[in-house]
């Protein structure tokens, strides 16, 4: 049973989606010292992290990411801390790739000129 469960709905596609995960991973590598691995498929992909205390992964799909997390004895106390934190950090990685998809659909916005 997973200590840490957390799941984003998104209407980014898989492709993008990708840029969110692979943002993620690096962040908690450099911050939480994680050992992030992907393995890509072609409907979906599983991101894998562990580090001393903490492992689970995380399906990334065309319509969704799911997170999955077993903590250690030590870090069971803070289970819900965590789950927020990874949330809150999660959901800034998807805003801005949403917003991004947001700007570049809008359309180019026209000069006018005054004679």
């Amino acid at each position: 049973m997973a200590d840490v469960e957390l799941r984003r709905d998104h209407s980014l596609g898989l492709a993008r989606a990708r840029k969110v995960a692979f943002k993620w991973a690096e962040e908690v590598e450099a911050k939480l010292d994680m050992e992030c691995t992907i393995v890509e498929g072609d409907d979906e992909d599983v991101l894998e992290f562990k580090r001393a205390g903490v492992d689970g992964r995380m399906v990334i799909a065309a319509d969704f990411f799911e997170l999955k997390a077993r903590l250690g004895l030590l870090f069971k106390p803070f289970a819900s801390q965590i789950e927020a934190e990874v949330g809150k950090q999660l959901d800034e990685t998807l805003a801005k790739e949403t917003a991004k998809t947001a700007k570049a659909a809008r359309p180019a916005a026209k000069a006018v000129r005054k004679k």
